[in-house]
């Protein structure tokens, strides 16, 4: 699991930056409006990027929680429905973000 919380982490430098960079160094004032956020989700590229950048800071967060408690001590048992766990959390994550970016995606059209 380290190797692929490393792999995240470097794909957070990247997803971080473009995110920075065309959401507040690109635009006049440093942060977009309500209504410039819906027009720039609207974009499927856009919509795309972002989701994968919500995917990829859930899971490389939720490594770093369960890499703790396994320092912690947690025995095998328990690091079994520790995973399951933060899987569905994962997943409740997740799936709300993707709705509500799709919900803000809806109101632009």
């Amino acid at each position: 699991m380290w190797i692929w919380q490393a792999f995240t982490g470097l794909l957070l430098l990247v997803l971080l930056t473009l995110h920075m960079v065309f959401n507040h160094f690109v635009v006049e004032g440093g942060l977009r409006t309500y209504r410039d956020v819906v027009a720039y989700l609207s974009h499927p590229v856009v919509f795309a990027w972002e989701i994968l950048f919500l995917v990829v800071v859930t899971a490389h967060a939720l490594m770093g929680v369960r890499a703790i408690l396994l320092d912690l001590g947690i025995g095998p048992g328990t690091d079994r429905w520790l995973k399951r766990g933060l899987t569905l959390v994962g997943l409740l994550i997740i799936g709300y973000g993707v709705w509500l970016s799709w919900w803000l995606r809806s109101r632009g059209a």
